[in-house]
């Protein structure tokens, strides 16, 4: 044998040798002590489930009991989309986060939100918005300050009238939750640009609501088929988001300015001294006469300017659900593709798009095993949390099933159609209501 090998082998065994004992000891530790590990393994998932126990403690509260209220509009209505952003700012105002921890953890308080819903039933439009009944006042007068002509009627819960089982033999469904594209620091088209600027025509004519596709579909459904799209929202806060400061970030991104330099300790100087035997030089930055916002093109200031305005209106934590649902003899597989054209018309290119999720769509791409169990316990899911107004989770929270948009978005996707659209199917009130005069007497 060489007596490079030799040398080799003797050294590998005296090495082992050595740390031969303190192996065995390493092993009676993790023999002893393994389970040590699975509290901080199952911390995060403890404490998810133990949310969820305590704050449904808290909503099981009478006085948050959910309600469903249906929104009956006038016939010439033309208020102006902004007067629906004045709404959801005027809902931001419900704005209440626990104040301590104690009053997160043991009592189970969460931060209220609603869902604003649109809904066609057998052909016929409705609007609603469920909310809980502590917050039902709130609602209404938001509403009606800026809409006094409307109606707001107390209805049973629409998602309740059809059967629970769906799917079975007489019922089938297709539904996804909707995500962004981008991060959601960038915003979706909203409604200032769904405007025609043309002096030569009236107001009225101008305004193109992007509503008017999606009841246009709604009223030439038949009898036994059922389109659903739920917006939740729920007010935030900067305490609990971080999207002005992801937001800041991404403008000093774009506009390419520089970072402030990391304070450096005397002992990193040291260690850096230690290694590369010299002091650490600072680097030189370089001189420019004009800032890095005169160099961007429209295109990329325009981007910044979307991005500096979402920031600076009131947010909402989100989700977007969509459901189509219908009895199995009238059932038409194309209406999937009724959500997905609804909101197409939210997307720009260079800004934000909306798009089906595909953890929840109801779909199982082949090949896969058990296609056809897996398809119908997705559709089981979809809909029990649509019924519940609850986000996809399965079974912990995931990331992409939230994300946060202004008023100015909310108000884009959800708001009262006016004439222009050209739909028939829309249950109007016939009549205007008013305030009765003061002089009236009461007895």
């Amino acid at each position: 044998m060489p007596a490079e090998i030799s040398f080799t082998i003797e050294a590998f065994s005296s090495f082992w040798k050595i740390i031969f004992p303190y192996l065995l000891v390493l092993k009676a530790i993790i023999f002893q002590f393994w389970w040590t590990v699975v509290p901080f393994y199952l911390f995060g998932k403890l404490k998810f489930v133990y949310g969820l126990y305590i704050s449904n403690k808290w909503f099981g509260d009478k006085t948050r009991k959910p309600v469903v209220l249906e929104i009956r509009i006038p016939q010439d209505i033309i208020r102006p989309l902004r007067a629906m952003e004045n709404v959801f700012t005027s809902i931001w105002g419900s704005y209440d986060p626990p104040k301590d921890w104690r009053a997160e953890h043991f009592e189970g308080k969460r931060l209220l939100g609603a869902t604003f819903e649109i809904a066609g039933i057998d052909g016929v439009p409705h609007i609603y918005v469920r909310i809980p009944s502590s917050n039902r006042k709130l609602i209404e007068s938001s509403i009606y300050a800026q809409y006094p002509e409307v109606e707001i009627v107390e209805v049973p819960d629409y998602t309740k009238q059809v059967p629970a089982d769906v799917p079975n033999q007489d019922w089938d469904l297709w539904g996804t939750d909707f995500q962004l594209i981008k991060s959601d620091v960038y915003p979706i088209k909203t409604y200032e640009q769904f405007f025609e600027e043309k002096p030569e025509v009236s107001k009225e004519e101008k305004r193109i609501d992007p509503l008017a596709s999606l009841f246009e579909v709604i009223s030439r459904m038949s009898k036994g088929e059922q389109l659903w799209i739920q917006i939740f929202a729920q007010p935030r806060g900067p305490k609990e988001t971080t999207l002005f400061d992801r937001a800041r970030k991404e403008v000093d991104k774009l506009v390419k300015r520089a970072e402030k330099p990391e304070k450096r300790t005397l002992l990193a100087d040291f260690f850096y001294l230690l290694i590369h035997g010299e002091i650490p030089k600072e680097e030189k930055k370089e001189e420019t006469v004009l800032p890095p916002e005169m160099k961007l093109t429209s295109g990329e200031r325009d981007i910044v300017t979307a991005i500096e305005r979402k920031k600076s209106k009131n947010c909402f934590l989100c989700f977007i659900k969509y459901v189509y649902i219908a009895e199995r003899k009238v059932f038409f597989g194309g209406a999937k593709g009724f959500g997905v054209s609804f909101f197409a018309q939210f997307a720009t290119q260079n800004l934000n798009n909306m798009k089906p999720w595909g953890m929840t769509t109801t779909k199982i791409q082949s090949p896969d095993i058990f296609t056809a169990r897996r398809l119908y316990l997705r559709k089981r899911d979809l809909i029990k949390y649509y019924r519940t107004r609850c986000p996809a989770f399965d079974p912990f929270s995931v990331e992409g099933a939230t994300y946060f948009l202004s008023t100015e978005e909310l108000a884009t996707l959800w708001h009262f159609p006016g004439a222009a659209v050209p739909t028939t199917a829309l249950k109007r009130v016939e009549m205007k209501k008013g305030a009765p005069p003061s002089t009236l007497p009461v007895e």
